[in-house]
């Protein structure tokens, strides 16, 4: 009995151990949740206000592009790295190359140059999105990393709440430089954190890194996003620059899945794409990210800019959308934790986020606060139940063996989706702005207010300009601006129309109850961890 009764206690004591392992690991991945949704939320109701500053409103998509294009780029190779050097070393490299960027932006002297720092910022993200999800993967098991996820979602959302308002507060009353300058003490705690306290073991293998694969990736993407951005604006459509740019991408695309069906260890194993769970649920992520980031780069746009809010308030109506993401990213994460079953949720979800921009698509100059609050709730509620759980049924659909990589995949969706769908609205708000302020405005007023160093639609972000604005001149600003709008939220309807059909396509499969490794314990570098 005392033997018996020993030996329970050693299982007892081992559990809490790599309960506690776990706890310290998460707490980690929580803070770096933190300062993503900080760069994240703190920024996006300021951009208005650091464009009248700097200039740039036709290039005011540049600056969250700029940050999506590096993750984009980082994404592809940060699984792998991890998986020669460690999860831990490389989530550390990714906080203070984060950290970095924070601070360039926070010193940029003009719009580019905060447009490079931007990029700084989001090869520091490349690391810590995927990396995390990855980590989680490791430790916890599917049945139970819902629960998990959905703590994790609900962090992105709390920090999110306290990031408008406090953005747009700092914005109006301080300098939005110090949007920035805030990150870097959060990404301190962050790194001291992680080196006392995660330990994630770690299976040491020899790899050969898909170089070709990368850099034909990288460089198809951005040849694509910079034809998107520009045509129409600084090329006609059918320029060569335009058409030379579009060819390029095809080329190095079609370069990159050559190099892929032949590396010995490909960035992006096409082996993979064979499961129509993970082809789905890829589709599907690009689909949502594109119209959540839609949302919440865009409407700050029109709160401001059509409706008359503040910096401050024009934040706060980010709030309503992100406590609806917290409550469905925990109360979602239960029930598939619970019940075991992912695909009902999924289809609620994306369902409820068509529902909101049906709602923004029809909005105009006479839109009032509480109509936007409406549309806004029903994409959080939407956005807290699938952004998550895509990663969720990637991950327990695959092996251990191509964990990280297709972690790093679903992520690299997520950032492709994010920067391609950027461009995308910021290309139609940039020509719809063209078509629209000449229909309210006197050439002679346009020209006048583009003489005085600002567009016409800038003046309204800027209280300076607007103070010496005549009211008919203020007002038909107003009514260009929704028009220009109009077509960005109407774009998001098909596509999130794409992601619900993917999601309706998912397979759904049981979730497994064990986790691949165990977290807190200390692995042999050469010890491979059971399946």
């Amino acid at each position: 009995m005392t033997a018996v009764a020993t030996k329970s206690s050693e299982r007892e004591g081992e559990r809490r151990g790599v309960d506690r392992g776990v706890l310290a690991v998460f707490a980690g991945l929580m803070l770096g949740s933190l300062i993503a949704s900080l760069n994240l939320t703190l920024v996006a109701p300021a951009l208005p206000t650091i464009v009248a500053e700097l200039g740039g409103l036709a290039d005011y998509s540049w600056i969250p592009i700029s940050a999506m294009l590096a993750s984009t780029i980082v994404v592809p190779v940060a699984g792998k790295l991890s998986d020669i050097y460690g999860r831990k070393p490389l989530y550390m490299t990714g906080v203070v190359v984060f950290a970095l960027g924070s601070m360039l932006s926070g010193l940029a002297p003009n719009f580019w140059f905060l447009v490079f720092a931007r990029f700084v910022q989001g090869a520091g993200m490349g690391f810590l999105m995927p990396l995390s999800q990855a980590i989680i993967g490791d430790i916890i098991s599917p049945r139970e990393r819902g629960k998990y996820q959905g703590v994790m979602g609900a962090s992105f959302g709390l920090a999110s709440i306290v990031g408008p308002a406090a953005g747009g507060f700092i914005t109006q009353y301080y300098s939005w430089r110090w949007l920035f300058f805030v990150n870097v003490p959060f990404a301190a705690l962050t790194l001291l954190v992680v080196a006392l306290y995660m330990h994630v073991p770690n299976e040491r293998r020899r790899h050969a890194l898909d170089v070709g694969g990368s850099v034909t990736l990288s460089l198809g993407v951005t040849c694509a996003l910079l034809a998107t951005v520009w045509g129409g604006t600084q090329y006609a459509w059918t320029s060569w620059q335009i058409i030379g740019l579009y060819s390029g991408a095809v080329v190095l695309l079609v370069a990159f899945v050559w190099f892929e069906m032949r590396a010995e260890e490909p960035v992006l194993p096409l082996h993979l794409f064979k499961s129509s769970i993970f082809t789905f649920s890829n589709i599907a992520s690009i689909g949502v990210a594109m119209t959540m980031f839609g949302a919440i780069y865009f409407l700050p746009v029109f709160v401001q800019g059509v409706i008359g809010n503040s910096v401050t308030s024009s934040g706060a109506i980010l709030v309503p959308m992100l406590v609806a993401m917290i409550v469905t990213s925990v109360v979602s994460g239960q029930i598939i934790s619970r019940t075991g079953r992912y695909k009902l949720p999924l289809i609620i979800g994306t369902a409820l986020m068509g529902l909101g921009y049906v709602i923004l698509g029809t909005m105009n100059i006479d839109t009032t606060n509480v109509e936007v609050v409406v549309a806004m709730v029903l994409i959080g509620l939407g956005l807290g139940t699938a952004m998550q759980t895509y990663t969720l049924v990637v991950q327990n659909s695959v092996s251990r063996q191509d964990m990280a990589v297709a972690t790093s995949t679903t992520q690299l969706s997520r950032s492709i989706g994010a920067a391609v769908g950027l461009a995308i609205l910021g290309t139609i708000l940039t020509q719809g702005m063209a078509s629209a302020m000449p229909k309210y405005l006197p050439p002679s007023v346009l020209a006048k207010l583009q003489a005085s160093g600002a567009g016409s639609a800038e003046a309204v972000f800027d209280p300076s300009q607007l103070a010496h604005l005549p009211p008919a001149i203020e007002a038909g600003i107003r009514h260009g601006l929704a028009d220009a709008l109009h077509p960005v939220f109407i774009a998001g309807i098909p596509i999130i129309a794409i992601s619900l059909v993917a999601t309706f396509l998912i397979r759904e499969l049981p979730l497994r109850q064990t986790a691949h490794v165990a977290a807190g314990r200390r692995q042999d570098q050469n010890q491979v961890p059971a399946e």
